[in-house]
């Protein structure tokens, strides 16, 4: 009896059957493989909202240059700490102290160069020494213990909190630290987080008439602001980081399992500690920031902030249980709440109902990102 060649059709198979592509390895479509992506949906609700707007009264003067780098300089703000607090949600933990570690590295940066007679340089770095700290014990807490972060970082941000009331008050009798950019040796260094980019390429437009100018000839946007370039370099390292390096694996990893991560030779506990760093250097930059626009330091600065990030980046596609999601997403949600926030000012709204209407727009974006997912990878929905 000879052996059947391999090609020879079995029975209920057809060699067409068997020769034939895998319905299941076919090709998919350029516009089914950008579904899939985690920024898909918040993709959609910036584009939706942005249309809400331009069809209310008083989208041309949210959509004019002055009005766009107003709610860009919002969301950049905001953005800044979400890239952060993105990364560290999908390594699969989270920090509630970001919003105190604002007002705590603010009052920082005003005790130290208004009382201690620090450069403003001196300052600056040691908030960020500071923030190493505060971050490093977060997260070695967090991965010596077992302790869930949520808890770890609930408590820091009332201790952040009550230290940046209580030095503050002792030190200076009140809540606030005024006038910290006079009279400082190096002046210069405030430029670096608020001054303007373009300044020049901005007053030649003006002088054209292309943009609008005040009665001294100045344009009423100088430049681009200082905050939108932080927000920049910070999205696109950390983007970079999660994508294109080992780091950015060991991240997702141990966002999935980090006991499996743990077996394979990724150093989990390693890199959430650099992330629990690297979230609370982020607050820092955004205090940093802050204090150099306004010339003070208010130990109320951050409130809810840790919330507003955290919401800006599971509109942006990241799940809260980790590994899983972008942080071009996370820019993207927080575009969303600076649109929305300015929006409703412009057109007339009662800014009342800024917190509803935010709350909708979260929910809707929520709910078209998991619509999204599930037609791009052909789940079937369940009743």
């Amino acid at each position: 009896m000879t052996e059947k060649s391999e090609a020879s059709p079995v029975q209920g198979v057809t060699p067409k059957n068997i020769t034939g592509a895998d319905e299941r390895l076919a090709a998919a479509g350029w516009f089914t493989r950008l579904l899939r992506r985690p920024e898909s949906g918040v993709g959609c609700g910036l584009i939706a909202t942005a249309i809400i707007f331009a069809v209310l009264p008083g989208a041309g003067a949210l959509y004019s240059l002055q009005g766009s780098m107003t709610f860009l300089t919002l969301a950049a703000e905001l953005g800044i700490i979400a890239a952060a607090v993105a990364l560290l949600i999908i390594a699969g933990e989270f920090d509630l102290s970001i919003g105190s570690m604002i007002g705590f590295a603010g009052v920082v940066i005003g005790l130290t160069v208004k009382h201690m007679g620090f450069p403003l340089w001196a300052g600056i770095a040691s908030a960020f020494g500071v923030a190493l700290l505060v971050g490093y014990f977060n997260g070695l807490i967090v991965v010596k213990t077992r302790l869930p972060s949520f808890i770890v970082t609930l408590a820091s941000l009332f201790i952040l909190r009550g230290l940046a009331i209580g030095i503050t008050r002792a030190v200076t009798g009140r809540t606030q630290i005024p006038y910290i950019l006079d009279d400082v040796p190096d002046p210069w260094v405030a430029g670096i987080f608020n001054g303007h980019v373009f300044t020049g390429f901005f007053h030649w437009m003006g002088t054209l008439g292309w943009i609008g100018v005040k009665s001294d000839g100045s344009p009423f946007v100088p430049g681009i602001p200082m905050s939108i370039i932080w927000w920049l370099i910070v999205t696109g390292i950390a983007g970079w980081v999660l994508t294109e390096t080992r780091f950015g694996n060991w991240i997702y990893s141990s966002g999935g399992d980090a006991a499996v991560a743990r077996n394979v030779g990724v150093p989990v506990a390693r890199v959430k500690i650099t992330l629990f760093v690297a979230s609370a250097c982020a607050a820092t930059l955004l205090a940093t920031i802050q204090v150099m626009e306004a010339g003070s330091a208010d130990t109320v600065r951050g409130m809810l902030k840790e919330f507003e990030a955290i919401i800006a980046v599971v509109v942006g596609g990241v799940l809260l249980t980790g590994g899983y999601g972008t942080i071009y997403g996370a820019a993207f949600g927080a575009l969303i709440f600076g649109l929305v926030q300015m929006g409703i000012f412009y057109t007339g709204i009662d800014t009342d109902w800024f917190k509803v209407f935010l709350g909708i727009v979260i929910l809707v974006a929520v709910l078209v990102n998991n619509y999204t997912r599930a037609k791009a990878l052909g789940e079937r929905s369940t009743p």
